[in-house]
């Protein structure tokens, strides 16, 4: 029997880990934030793409990481569905996840490619594929994209 304090101190051990590493990516995902909103102030239209792609994928990510899914992924929305689709999270949480899901597909891993290295099939350079409107749509996209998933942080984290 007195295992079981061990244990509650190891699984202490391992949430207070989760709180960390969802905190990270949630500041990772602030920072990219950040520095897309400075490159749409200076019409970097690109690297606003960039950045915005960045904050949507580290704030994927760290819901992800809030059900136990590792973090190994740079299409969480694929991961995102499949948890709904199980019934692995609540209604209320489905339907927060639900208001991202669109912005993670579109922002996948290929836009991310195209933000980097432009589309090569087409000679086309990364700097020539992004203009002010789809800067504004990505930028939208990542602040969504921020509040939600803090939203769901704070509110899974509290029911831990």
């Amino acid at each position: 029997m007195q295992c079981l304090p061990q244990a509650g101190i190891i699984l202490k051990e391992i949430v207070m880990d989760l709180h960390r590493d969802v905190d990270y990516r949630l500041e990772l995902a602030r920072g990219f934030l950040n520095e897309a909103e400075q490159d749409c102030s200076l019409k970097r239209w690109r690297a606003c793409v960039s950045g915005s792609i960045l904050v949507l994928e580290n704030s994927g990510l760290a819901v992800l990481m809030l059900f136990g899914v590792s973090a190994m992924t740079h299409k969480p929305a694929r991961h995102l569905s499949q948890l709904m689709a199980e019934g692995t999270v609540t209604k209320e949480v489905a339907e927060l996840i639900e208001e991202i899901l669109p912005e993670l597909e579109k922002y996948d891993s290929h836009e991310k490619m195209l933000a980097k290295y432009g589309n090569e099939s087409s000679y086309q350079l990364p700097w020539e594929l992004f203009n002010e409107a789809e800067a504004m749509q990505a930028l939208e996209a990542a602040r969504k994209s921020m509040r939600v998933s803090s939203e769901l942080a704070d509110m899974v984290q509290v029911a831990d």
